[in-house]
Order: C-alpha cells, then structure tokens, then sequence
C-alpha cells in the first residue's frame, strides 16, 4: 500500500494507515460498517472443512475489531480441469455453513477461472464507532491473551508432506474452523480497547504491528504460548512453510530474545496462522482466560504484557 493515496472521507474511521484488520466507515453517530477481505489455497484436504476454514478466517477480522457480522460475499477461483464440481458445492456449503453460524447472510460472490484452487469471503458487520477495538490502543499495564493455539503453518506443512497424524491434522482443522466469537465478545465485556487476529505475519509479526501503531513495546513469556499438538515435533523436522522465514527475515530486526529460548519454539513464533486465535491486551488478561477456559476455550493463555519500552520491539523471554 505504500505510496498509494488516502481517503480524505472523515466518515472513514480506520484506513490502512495503521495495519488494523479491516475498514471501518461511519454511517451515523451510533452506527459503523467494518468490511474486510481474505482469499485461501486449501490448507486440508477435505473441501468442506476448507470451506469452513476460510469463511471463519475471514470472520476473525471482523471480530478483531469488535464488530457483528452482517453479510458475505464468496470469492471462488476454480481451476479449469476440476475434476469433480462436487469440490466447489462442497467449498460453498462449509462456507455458508460457517457464515451462518457467524450471523452473516450469504448474499452473493464471484466466481473466476484460475490455475489454482482458491476460495475467499468479502465480509461486512456493524458496529458503534466508540467500541471498535484498534491496533493502536494497547497500552503499558496490558496483558497479552492469546486465544488459539499456534502452529497451523507447520502442521499445514506437515499435511502436505504426508507426515502429519491424522489426531494432529483433525485438531489443526478444528482450531482453524472454530469461530473467534465468543472470544470477542468476551474481550468487550471485560474492557479491552485492542485486538488483532494471528494470521499471516504470525505471532510476532501481528504483536509488532499493534506496538508500532501504539507506541509500546511488549514481552512474551514464550514458555506460556499455547501450542497446537504436533507443532513443536513438525517444526524440529524443518516442516516449516517458506512464509515463515520471510517473517522472521522482516520482523527479526526488532525482535530480542533473552534467556534460552529455542530456536525451534522461535520459529513457531513467527509461523503464519490461517485462522488463528486473537491477541487481546486488557488490564483484565488473567480473567480473560479464566473467562474462556470456563466456556470450553481451554488453549486461551495469558502469554505476556505491554510495557513502555523499548517502543516498537518486542522482548521474547
């Protein structure tokens, strides 16, 4: 996006200046539209499940900000020698399927012909302009909640190698298409002022951008990161994707890691996420995660805290 020009619109509330996961526009005093947008190659081999994973991969922006769903629109990219168009039906049926369950009314979408399989969901939801959670409000005092697991990229990889068990590949699948909801929400309710999603940038990379917009800085107890099952072995087999050493390539530099932690476990600080858990910073951390460990959400873990410096960086201990 750099170099490109910026709206001068004063309705729109949040642009891309400072990385958040999604638009916001204000409609009125009391009402905001936030829309996002994300596209998927398959990361499962079933198509249903893909389906459900990149619909609730592109709901977790919503909830990052704080808003409700409302409506989604499908993106289909489909290969022209697809054998089966039972893949596609399937694709769409995990997505509506994950939609609905979101709130969010299917309303249409887009189909193109590509060489590679790809799906993806346009969403928009509402929200009051004075709750909407921001990249740039985390503030020193602040503890980190994680609230998924880590480690989808290696076991995604692993998948693909064909040395992922089938235990390990199921409980990747179920993280990945579970809904960031009730997490949301529970974040509101005890006060939080900001939020991203792990996704892509992987851990670190989402945690230095919400720093560097908040003008904090932040340590994460890596020893306290949830871990998805089979991670850490998958990672130690060099299963690692290629996004991986990009992250750490770009984001290492403000990176400082203190004490022994491995660089096995560093890498997985740094692994890409499909769908991954929030990163909630609130006072109320600790009740937080007692909060979703009580409604079932058993891998949410304070992991950290922001702190006033250094600004921008952050400490792995």
């Amino acid at each position: 996006m750099c170099g490109l020009p910026r709206s001068s619109d004063p309705n729109v509330l949040v642009g891309f200046e400072t990385n958040d996961d999604c638009g916001v526009y204000r409609l009125g005093p009391d009402l905001a539209i936030v829309q996002s947008v994300d596209v998927l190659t398959p990361v499962v081999d079933d198509p249903w499940v893909f389906g459900q994973i990149a619909a609730a991969n592109a709901l977790s922006d919503l909830y990052a900000m704080g808003a409700e769903p409302r409506t989604a629109l499908n993106i289909l990219a489909l290969p022209p020698d697809l054998p089966d168009k039972q893949i596609a039906r399937d694709i769409l049926r995990g997505g509506f399927e994950k939609l609905t369950e979101g709130g969010a009314a299917v309303i249409g979408g887009h189909t193109i012909q590509d060489p590679e399989l790809k799906y993806g969901v346009c969403v928009t939801g509402v929200i009051r302009p004075d709750r909407i959670l921001r990249n740039a409000n985390a503030r020193p005092g602040d503890v980190l909640v994680l609230t998924k697991a880590i480690g989808t990229g290696v076991v995604a990889t692993a998948i693909k190698g064909g040395l992922a068990s089938e235990q390990h590949a199921a409980g990747a699948a179920a993280s990945m298409a579970r809904l960031n909801a009730m997490a949301a929400r529970a974040a509101l309710d005890l006060g939080a002022q900001a939020c991203t999603d792990v996704t892509g940038f992987g851990l670190l990379g989402h945690l230095l951008e919400m720093v560097e917009a908040s003008g904090v800085g932040a340590v994460i107890e890596s020893a306290r990161v949830p871990l998805l099952p089979g991670a850490l072995d998958y990672c130690g087999m060099g299963m690692v994707p290629a996004a991986t050493g990009r992250n750490k390539e770009f984001f290492s530099p403000r990176v400082e890691v203190r004490g022994s932690v491995s660089d096995v476990l560093l890498d997985l600080l740094y692994d890409p996420q499909t769908s991954g858990g929030l990163l909630v910073p609130l006072v109320a951390g600790a009740a937080l995660a007692e909060r979703l460990h009580a409604a079932g959400l058993v891998e949410a873990a304070v992991i950290g805290r922001i702190v006033p410096e250094p600004k921008g960086r952050v400490v792995v201990v």
